[in-house]
């Protein structure tokens, strides 16, 4: 599988560690500052959308991320783009990011308000960290000399 690359450094892969927050997308943001962030996306000066990572690694990376969210081929993305400049471009995009998001942030946001939900899988999984945990601590107290 391939790595997302930053969209404010193409070279860079995409993370949620990068300082500067216009460079990774999250499945939370709001479609506002999703557009905002691909508007300020790395391009170059050449208007046409096209596929090539070793001299047009911005676009490229734009087209990659269009075929991961839509399901098309590099190919086809770049097929139909023809006669889109980059700026219209980055809006498409924008838009499959945000399509694609949408059924995740609207399972999130419902997952969040059932309380009662959250706490018995925090129940449920602390328990059985715990079920998982305690032969590999009496083991490594063992080891310590405390039992």
């Amino acid at each position: 599988m391939k790595k997302v690359k930053s969209l404010r450094d193409p070279s860079a892969k995409m993370s949620k560690s990068d300082p500067d927050k216009l460079a990774t997308v999250r499945i939370t943001d709001s479609p506002e500052d999703i557009v905002q962030k691909f508007r300020k996306a790395v391009t170059d000066f050449t208007s046409e959308v096209t596929y090539e990572p070793a001299i047009r690694s911005g676009v490229s990376n734009l087209v990659a991320i269009h075929a991961a969210v839509s399901g098309l081929s590099v190919e086809e993305v770049v097929q139909g783009s023809a006669g889109i400049d980059t700026a219209r471009y980055k809006l498409l995009v924008a838009d499959a990011v945000i399509e694609k998001f949408a059924p995740i942030k609207r399972e999130i946001e419902k997952l969040k308000m059932d309380k009662d939900l959250l706490e018995k899988v925090l129940r449920v999984g602390s328990a059985k960290a715990k079920e998982l945990a305690f032969p590999i601590l009496q083991e490594v107290k063992k080891l310590v000399g405390i039992l």
